[in-house]
C-alpha cells in the first residue's frame, strides 16, 4: 500500500471526472461532503434489470463501471463551492487487473486476489490516492502489492498527475 499526496488539484479532478483517464476502473463505493452528504454504493442492484439483462454480457461486473457514473459525481461537485471533502473507492477492471499481474510475472495465483484498489480522498485542502489489494484469503507474498505500487506511479505519471510519496 503506497499513498501518493496529488501536488495539483486541478489535473487529478479535470481528469477523474471529465477525461477518460479512469475509465479502467469500477466503482465500489464514495462519499462526496457539499452542502449534503452523499453516499453511493457502486454495487449493482441486478434485480433492478429484466431477467434477460442480468447475464454476464449485460452485467459483467459487481461494480458500477466508473465511465458510466462519472458525469453524477462531475454533477455534484461543480459549482462555485469546492467540496468539503470526497472519497472515491475504485477497483481496477477484473481483467485488466490479471493482465497487469500475468504482465509482470506475478507469482501469486490471480484467483486469490480480489481487486486491486485505487481510494482517491480529497479532505478540504489536499488529495491523495492510495494503492491497495483485497485479497480472497491470506497471502504472504508482498509482490502483487509492488506490482501494483509501480503500476499506480507510473499511471499517474504517464497521465501528467503529478504526486508526492510523504
Amino acid at each position: 500500500m503506497t499513498t501518493f499526496e496529488i501536488t495539483a488539484l486541478k489535473p487529478l479532478m479535470n481528469q477523474l471526472l471529465a477525461g477518460d483517464t479512469f475509465d479502467s476502473f469500477l466503482l465500489e463505493e464514495s462519499t462526496i461532503c457539499t452542502a449534503l452528504t452523499y453516499t453511493v454504493d457502486g454495487h449493482i442492484n441486478t434485480a433492478f434489470y429484466p431477467a434477460e439483462e442480468r447475464g454476464e454480457e449485460c452485467l459483467p461486473y459487481e461494480f458500477q463501471p466508473w465511465s458510466d457514473i462519472k458525469g453524477l459525481f462531475f454533477d455534484l461537485i461543480k459549482g462555485k463551492h469546492t467540496p468539503l471533502s470526497f472519497k472515491f473507492v475504485l477497483h481496477y477492471k477484473p481483467e485488466q487487473a490479471a493482465s497487469l499481474l500475468a504482465q509482470a510475472a506475478c507469482d501469486v495465483d490471480t484467483s486469490l486476489i480480489r481487486a486491486l484498489v485505487l481510494t482517491v480522498k480529497y479532505d478540504g485542502s489536499k488529495a491523495n490516492i492510495t494503492t491497495g489489494i483485497s485479497y480472497n484469503t491470506f497471502v504472504m507474498s508482498k509482490e502483487p502489492d509492488a506490482i501494483w505500487d509501480k503500476a499506480v506511479a507510473g499511471f499517474l505519471t504517464e497521465k501528467g498527475i503529478s504526486f508526492e510519496i510523504p
